[in-house]
């Protein structure tokens, strides 16, 4: 049994998964970053202590995904805006040293790409990319059989490559990057600008009118997905994986943006066999996190 933490702004989900990819147990919290890390630390103990006695069996380890930058070799968190206090710690340390076993972190966009390469859509695969739409854009590489990473061991943020530069500016310093125009975000944000007769909505809502072939959230979608499919071409050309996924709460309306994914990828590149490129959904869903972060533990452990 691997224990499985997902961490992420708003939540922290803690559970237990085998080396299968099935969750045995979990539950989750609030992250609650005014608490403190001492009492987060302490509530993700509690929590995967009582998991496993759920469970059954023996802890052989665990792997974290953490929202945010994360130095995996170090085991430490850098600067996340909205959990103030946690820049630096080494949570692999401290959760090590509470629990008596191996610990590994990552991103968790990289998390989720290992649970989606080994026991979701890239199953079997070589060169994988997962893509998560939603209240951002992450993704995650698997190339040739390994998570890539960049110098000093940096998750690259494939979300904030440049679109379009006269586009808006985003927070992290560029205008027209792709989660600027192409996350759920910028999809409520154009749609109110754009059909101010529509009341304020979630993107989710506004895909559900646009299903129904309501005008303005079509509209709207068309945009986002014209954007979005802008994005994955580039990734594309650059990376020709053998499989393409898309998570994240957006892409639970995969429909919608398929047909203009399809034909950007086909018009724009002609240079690689993007024919051979499978684009599909991603198959973990809301277990992503937790099967995404078991598999950080046995990447980083199961074969030494």
């Amino acid at each position: 049994m691997i224990g499985a933490i997902d961490i992420g702004g708003t939540k922290i989900a803690v559970g237990v998964v085998d080396d299968d990819g099935h969750v045995l147990a979990s539950t989750s919290c609030p992250t609650d970053p005014a608490s403190g890390l001492d009492v987060a630390i302490q509530r993700m103990t509690d929590m995967l202590r009582k998991t496993v006695q759920e469970a059954g069996g023996t802890l052989n380890g665990v792997g974290i995904g953490c929202t945010g930058p994360v130095f995996p070799e170090l085991g430490t968190i850098g600067k996340v805006e909205f959990m103030p206090g946690w820049e630096g710690a080494n949570l692999v340390q401290m959760l090590s040293t509470c629990l008596g076993v191996s610990v590994a972190i990552e991103n968790d966009a990289d998390a989720a790409a290992l649970g989606e390469w080994t026991c979701g859509a890239g199953r079997g695969t070589h060169n994988f990319l997962l893509v998560t739409v939603g209240t951002g854009i992450g993704a995650g590489l698997v190339l040739n059989g390994q998570l890539y990473r960049g110098v000093g061991s940096a998750h690259p943020e494939i979300g904030h490559h440049v679109i379009d530069p006269s586009g808006p500016l985003c927070f992290c310093g560029a205008h027209g990057c792709w989660e600027s125009l192409a996350s759920g975000p910028a999809l409520e944000r154009w749609a109110q600008a754009q059909h101010p007769r529509l009341k304020p909505l979630s993107a989710q809502e506004i895909c559900a009118l646009a299903e129904h072939g309501e005008p303005d959230a079509l509209a709207a979608v068309q945009r986002t997905a014209h954007y979005l499919a802008i994005g994955l071409a580039n990734l594309v050309t650059l990376f020709v994986p053998e499989c393409l996924a898309l998570g994240g709460g957006l892409m639970q309306a995969f429909p919608l943006f398929e047909q203009e994914i399809v034909s950007a990828i086909h018009n724009n590149c002609g240079l690689v066999p993007h024919e051979k490129v499978h684009v599909v959904p991603a198959a973990l869903g809301t277990q992503s996190g937790l099967v995404g972060a078991a598999r950080v533990w046995l990447n980083r452990y199961a074969s030494a």
